[in-house]
């Protein structure tokens, strides 16, 4: 007997010790280091590289200063950012309650009662009272033989974790969002302002035009039609100025605050480092705020899994209760009494193991899940630096472009009203030369705007922004 219960006992604890391993990061889940697919030269396949852009404090990163009040604001006001941080104080409560569950509980329950009766006794009536009273005290331990207190604990601490990392996650999308709203608000003021140009250079052009159809110099034909595009460059304007306003509110919003007028500089006035050192693709592990979430999520489901295997096995609880009486059976006018009891008790789950067993399955399958969502996080998070990267390239290269493209067309104005003024080419040519050129012009306003964005978009994707 001796020996089966030996061999019982050998056989729990060898198969409890999986119970009260620490998460570890899963092998082999994904090649990290290949997640950027062009690696840059400067990022280096040593050390972590501590000139990333990622490390850099956006304070740093942007120079206007108009932008870095608007960011503070935004960090002190924001309802998304402030939500966040409410559930980190949550996720410390859990924490701190989960630590508590090691010690007893303490319970403090005194009761008293008075009874009154009468008696009739041929006649004569009598009256009796007594007064009870009891003042107890029980206490409960439970003893965390298999790691259900245990894995509670750290799931509770990895809670808290993926919840710190969630609210910088959000500090860093916030700090990226009202940077892009904000050169999104300059861009729209350089192409209301170039628009605005185009709208009166087209008016004073048709009041020339029709100046010069009263004398017979044009056609109404050429009259109508750039009239027409006049009307189709204010349409455009209008739109413009809708989209300025609404960049305005949303910019508010971020902020925390009811729509009003923002101050702000002018987009040639932006500047941003000219080459990113991107660092390692392992450095997304620990920078990525919302990568180190996923990865804590999966922590709390590991542990959760550990905690429904805890739950086949003996639950020891001590437990006792001491108070002081006077309901001992004796006289009502007899001093109290002290009463003391003490138990311990063992309890082996034996009829509800099916129940058990999917509450299992189902914890593994929630491990399983989450890991799958961690290395989502991490696919996205190389897509979107990857994607940063290129973009960068690109828009140099279109606004390298379209500067050329400008140069050209300037020329070809200069051109166009020297043949028109030599009656070598019609009005609407020099109307169409200018178009051109201020068209143009738009799009490398379009061109710088889109660098910018991509350079925060990088800084995002880095993991930059954080506290």
């Amino acid at each position: 007997m001796k020996k089966i219960i030996l061999i019982f006992s050998l056989v729990v604890l060898a198969g409890s010790c999986s119970i009260y391993r620490k998460y570890q990061r899963p092998e082999n889940l994904l090649p990290v280091d290949s997640l950027y697919r062009d690696m840059p030269a400067s990022a280096g396949a040593g050390t972590p590289d501590s000139s990333s852009l990622a490390y850099m404090p956006w304070e740093d990163l942007f120079t206007d200063t108009l932008l870095r009040n608007l960011i503070n604001e935004g960090l002190e006001n924001n309802t998304d950012l402030l939500t966040a941080a409410l559930r980190v104080e949550q996720a410390q409560a859990r924490l701190k309650a989960s630590k508590w569950a090691y010690s007893p509980s303490l319970n403090l329950a005194p009761q008293g009662g008075y009874n009154y009766s009468l008696a009739d006794n041929g006649g004569n009536t009598s009256a009796s009272s007594s007064w009870t009273y009891n003042i107890g005290v029980s206490a409960s331990w439970d003893i965390d033989l298999f790691g259900s207190l245990l894995n509670a604990k750290r799931g509770a601490q990895a809670d808290l974790l993926q919840q710190q990392a969630y609210r910088q996650a959000v500090r860093s999308q916030l700090v990226a969002t009202v940077a892009n709203a904000y050169y999104t608000l300059l861009m729209l003021d350089e192409q209301v302002s170039i628009s605005q140009e185009n709208v009166a250079l087209w008016k004073e052009q048709i009041r020339t035009m029709e100046a010069l159809l009263r004398v017979g110099l044009t056609t109404e034909n050429a009259v109508t039609q750039s009239r027409a595009q006049l009307y189709g460059l204010e349409a455009t304007l209008s739109d413009l100025l809708r989209q300025r306003r609404e960049a305005e509110n949303a910019i508010c919003t971020l902020l925390g605050s009811v729509s009003s007028s923002v101050e702000r500089g002018t987009l040639s006035e932006q500047s941003l480092p000219d080459s990113v050192e991107v660092g390692l693709p392992l450095e997304l592990l620990s920078n990525r705020p919302d990568v180190y979430q996923a990865e804590m999520a999966l922590a709390s489901a590991y542990y959760s899994t550990n905690y429904a295997r805890s739950a086949f096995y003996p639950k020891l609880t001590l437990s006792g209760s001491a108070g002081w009486t006077n309901s001992l059976g004796q006289a009502i006018l007899n001093p109290g009494g002290l009463i003391v009891s003490a138990l311990a008790s063992l309890a082996q789950p034996i009829f509800n193991k099916g129940q058990l067993t999917s509450n299992l399955r189902v914890a593994k399958a929630e491990e399983e899940i989450a890991k799958l969502a961690y290395k989502q996080t991490l696919l996205n998070a190389g897509e979107e630096v990857n994607n940063a990267l290129f973009a960068i390239q690109s828009y140099d290269e279109m606004m390298e472009k379209h500067l050329a493209q400008c140069a050209d067309l300037e020329r070809t104005v200069v051109t166009s009203r020297y043949l028109y003024e030599t009656n070598n080419a019609t009005y609407l040519e020099l109307l169409t030369a200018q178009q051109s050129l201020l068209n143009a012009r738009l799009n490398v306003v379009s061109d710088r705007y889109l660098k910018l964005s991509s350079v925060v978009n990088l800084y995002r994707a880095l993991g930059g922004g954080k506290d």
